[in-house]
């Protein structure tokens, strides 16, 4: 890594250009984690449920062969084409293929190429933001991890713990080393992220007999609070609490929806602390400015 490190000091267009292109193929594979993982942890609880209840060792893998995140191979949904290596490079492959399937002309969801490109961006102005440094490279997982977990929270309301956790332990290491914050910070952040939540969550089903958010949503605000410490909770909490309540309104006028409707907090959460890890001290300032000047 420090090889790499001081190869990217030297030349920073190759830096950011490899970053570009890692994060386009990180992103191809974000969308495999996004449709499949969910599907996985489905079929896990249906194989608990099944031996808790019948006493019966149900294999998780049926005769089609095993579901994971490496097999089966891709395939086109409608008429079971083998995606080919060519018809799955990054962005190029859609634009190539015109957006349908090579073999049966059914169009392809926009989202594909638009995760891909998503991560890649993002990837590439935070690589941007720190410069050729270790802060970029763990920038890049940390946005990685959120990417999926933004996708599949908006796709299922749901935050894996086989993303959450890992996040939550990967920024404390990181804190030994400071990285982003020091081990302290880190490790109130993660404290007062899940308990902050989980308060939130208590009174609220106290106050209204209903659930108003899920685990998922404390253990991403701990994990992210391990990143940016303690310090930077309450900016995550207030950009989250702001865009999730206008995009709220914004639901139930455009989409017709009651008040009752569930809207999956956990995008805002990444969002806003990915604006966080980036942003901080900027933030911060600004706000002291206000209140000062």
């Amino acid at each position: 890594m420090e090889a790499l490190i001081s190869l990217s000091q030297l030349y920073p267009p190759f830096f950011y250009g490899l970053v570009f292109l890692v994060s386009l193929m990180v992103g191809s594979f974000l969308n495999v984690v996004i449709h499949r993982l969910p599907i996985m942890m489905e079929n896990s609880w249906k194989h608990e449920y099944s031996a808790y209840f019948t006493n019966e060792n149900i294999p998780q893998n049926d005769a089609s062969g095993p579901f994971n995140l490496v097999k089966p191979d891709s395939t086109c949904p409608a008429c079971g084409h083998k995606i080919r290596p060519w018809e799955n490079i990054p962005v190029i492959s859609y634009l190539c293929l015109k957006g349908k399937c090579a073999s049966c002309k059914t169009p392809i969801s926009l989202r594909y190429p638009f995760v891909e490109l998503f991560t890649a961006l993002t990837c590439t102005f935070a690589a941007f933001y720190f410069g050729p440094s270790p802060q970029a490279l763990w920038a890049m997982v940390l946005t990685y991890f959120l990417v999926a977990m933004l996708f599949i929270d908006l796709d299922k309301m749901l935050l894996p713990d086989q993303l959450t956790l890992p996040l939550l332990w990967l920024g404390l290491l990181l804190s030994t080393h400071s990285v982003f914050v020091d081990m302290q910070s880190a490790i109130w952040g993660a404290a007062i992220g899940y308990v902050s939540l989980w308060l939130v969550y208590w009174m609220f089903k106290i106050a209204t007999g209903k659930e108003g958010m899920g685990y998922g949503d404390f253990k991403l605000l701990a994990a992210l609070g391990a990143f940016v410490g303690w310090q930077g909770l309450p900016i995550i909490i207030l950009l989250s609490s702001l865009v999730g309540a206008i995009a709220g309104v914004a639901i139930m006028m455009f989409q017709n929806k009651g008040k009752s409707v569930a809207i999956p907090f956990g995008p805002y959460l990444a969002v806003a602390g990915w604006i966080t890890l980036l942003f901080k001290s900027h933030i911060t300032q600004a706000y002291l400015d206000w209140i000062l000047g």
